[in-house]
C-alpha cells in the first residue's frame, strides 16, 4: 500500500506516499502536547517565571510556530517536521494538468526556483500550519469546557414533572460581553459539531483520493491555497547547499577578524544557526525518548538498580526535638538496682503528663520487629520512619499490646528481658521474691506512638503505611 501512488504514477518520483504525509502529520501533532508536558514539569520547580507562560501556552506555542515554520519555509520550501521527513511545499501551475514533466526532467533547477513559495505564499502556508491548528485547539477547548459537561440541568419543574433548565441562557438586561458569550456558546453548541464532522470528513475524502492518484492535494487546505506536497530532489539539495555557502561567504567577508565571541552572537548569524540547530534537536531528543523507554522496560536497568542497592545499609532516622531524661527507674538502675520489667535507659518524657514513656530500642537487625524482636512478615512503617511488624504496631498503638502491658503491671517477660535485664529478678530484704508493682501514674504505655520514638502518631493506626517488599 506505501507504493500505490508510486505505481499508479511511475514518472513522478518526487511525489510522496500518503503514509509519509501520515506520519509527518503525527509528529507535527505530538510537538504541542510534548513541550507542554516539559513546561508543566519546570512550572513546578520554577512557578514564579514560568506559570504565565503556562497559562497562555497556546499563544505563545503558535508565535514561535510563526517564527520557526516561516525560516523553514523560505529556507528549505517545507515545514519544520516536513523539512525531517525530506518534505516540501511547492505551487501548483495553473496549466493544463498542472504538471510539465520534460521541462522538468531537462531544467529541474530553473523549474524548482519557479513553483518555489514566494511571500504571499509563505504567509498562506503559515495560516494553514499555524493558524488552522490553532482554531481548532481553542475550539475543542472551549467546547468541552462550556459545552460537553452539562448543557442543561435537569430538575423537576412547578406543574409536578421534570424539566431542563438551561444554565446558559441569555439573561434580561444582558451587557454586550455577555451576549457575545452567549452567540459564542450557541455557535459551539449549534454549528461546531457539523462543522468539526465536515472537517474530519473533508481530510478522509482527500485523503483517499490522494492515495488512489485522484488529485494532487492531500489536504483540503492545500487545495485552497494551491499548494501541494514533493519530495526533495537533488535540485532542491543543490539550492540549499549554494544558498548556505552563499551566507557564510557573507558573514565572514562582512565580519572582522578577532571578533571571537560577539561574532557568535551577532543576529544576523545567531538567528539562523539557532533555528537550523533544531533540524539536529528533533532526532536526537527521539532517540533520547526512545532510549528511556527501553531502559525503563528492560530488565538491565532493573538489575542496576537492585546491585547498587545491594550493599546499601540505611541508618535508623534521627529524630529531633524530643528530650530524653533520665527516669527515676534508670537513676536506680544506675546505682546497682534494677529498672521496672521491659524499661528503657532512657525514656522521652511527654510533654503533657510529664511522665515517662515506655519504649523499645531498635534492634540489632532490620529483618525484626522491634517490638516483639521476630522477624517482621508484614512490614509496616511508622511516621517516624521505623519499620515494625503489622501487627506488633497496630496493638501497640491501640495500647493492647502484651509486652507493653505486662511493663505497667511490673510482670517481668523473659521473652523480651534477656538482652535488655539479665539480673531482672529482684528480691526483697528477706531475700523473697518480690511482687510486682503496678506502673500505672507513675509511666505512659505508648498508647498512640511509636514504640521507638514515644512521638506521637497521627490518626492513630491509620496512619501507618503498609511497606510492600
Amino acid at each position: 500500500m506505501e507504493y500505490i501512488s508510486a505505481l499508479q504514477s511511475p514518472v513522478d518520483d518526487l511525489k510522496p506516499s500518503l503514509f509519509e504525509l501520515l506520519s509527518e502529520q503525527q509528529l507535527a501533532d505530538l510537538l504541542p502536547p510534548t513541550l507542554r508536558y516539559l513546561l508543566a514539569i519546570a512550572t513546578h520547580r520554577y512557578p514564579r517565571y514560568l506559570l504565565r507562560i503556562l497559562n497562555n501556552y497556546d499563544e505563545v506555542y503558535a508565535l514561535l510556530s510563526v517564527v520557526v515554520e516561516k525560516y523553514y519555509l523560505q529556507t528549505f520550501g517545507g515545514s519544520f517536521t516536513e523539512n525531517f521527513y525530506a518534505l516540501k511545499r511547492e505551487k501548483v501551475l495553473s496549466v493544463q494538468g498542472g504538471e510539465i514533466k520534460r521541462t522538468q526532467l531537462a531544467v529541474p533547477d530553473e523549474v524548482r526556483q519557479r513553483l518555489s513559495l514566494a511571500g504571499a505564499d509563505v504567509w498562506k502556508n503559515l495560516a494553514v500550519l499555524v493558524g488552522i491548528p490553532y482554531l481548532k485547539r481553542k475550539l475543542d477547548e472551549s467546547y468541552d469546557i462550556h459545552i460537553a459537561p452539562s448543557a442543561s440541568l435537569l430538575m423537576s419543574g412547578s406543574l409536578g414533572g421534570p424539566r431542563y433548565l438551561d444554565r446558559d441562557a441569555l439573561p434580561h438586561n444582558a451587557t454586550i460581553k455577555q451576549r457575545l458569550m452567549w452567540y459564542y456558546k450557541w455557535f459551539l453548541r449549534n454549528v461546531y459539531p457539523s462543522l468539526n464532522a465536515a472537517y474530519y470528513f473533508s481530510i478522509l475524502a482527500f485523503s483517499l483520493g490522494y492515495l488512489f492518484d485522484g488529485t494532487k492535494y492531500s489536504s483540503p487546505f492545500l487545495w485552497m491555497i494551491g499548494t501541494r506536497m514533493r519530495r526533495m530532489g537533488p535540485a532542491d539539495y543543490r539550492a540549499i547547499d549554494a544558498a548556505s555557502a552563499a551566507a557564510e561567504k557573507a558573514i565572514s567577508t562582512s565580519g572582522r577578524p578577532g571578533q571571537g565571541l560577539s561574532g557568535l552572537l551577532n543576529p544576523r548569524t545567531m538567528y539562523p544557526r539557532l533555528l537550523s540547530s533544531l533540524k539536529i534537536l528533533l532526532p536526537t531528543s527521539i532517540f533520547a525518548l526512545k532510549f528511556l523507554e527501553w531502559w525503563h522496560a528492560s530488565d538491565f536497568s532493573r538489575q542496576l538498580t537492585r546491585k547498587a542497592a545491594e550493599g546499601l545499609e540505611l541508618p535508623p532516622p534521627i529524630v529531633s526535638g524530643m528530650g530524653l531524661a533520665k527516669t527515676p527507674s534508670a537513676e536506680k538502675k544506675a546505682s546497682g538496682a534494677t529498672m521496672p520489667s521491659g524499661g528503657s535507659l532512657q525514656s522521652p518524657v511527654s510533654s503533657t503528663t510529664y511522665l515517662p514513656i515506655f519504649t523499645v530500642p531498635p534492634p540489632a537487625s532490620s529483618d525484626l520487629c522491634p517490638i516483639c524482636l521476630h522477624p517482621i512478615s508484614t512490614a509496616a512503617a511508622c511516621q517516624t520512619g521505623y519499620v515494625f511488624d503489622y501487627k506488633c504496631i497496630f496493638q501497640w498503638i491501640e495500647g493492647t499490646h502484651e509486652r507493653q502491658e505486662a511493663f505497667m503491671k511490673g510482670e517481668k517477660m523473659s521473652e523480651w528481658e534477656e538482652d535488655e535485664n539479665e539480673n531482672s529478678d529482684e528480691k526483697d530484704n528477706n531475700g523473697e521474691q518480690s511482687k510486682p508493682v503496678s506502673l500505672e501514674g507513675s509511666w505512659e504505655s505508648g498508647k498512640g506512638r511509636c514504640a521507638i520514638t514515644g512521638r506521637r502518631v497521627l490518626g492513630g493506626t491509620s496512619g501507618l503505611r503498609r511497606v510492600m517488599v
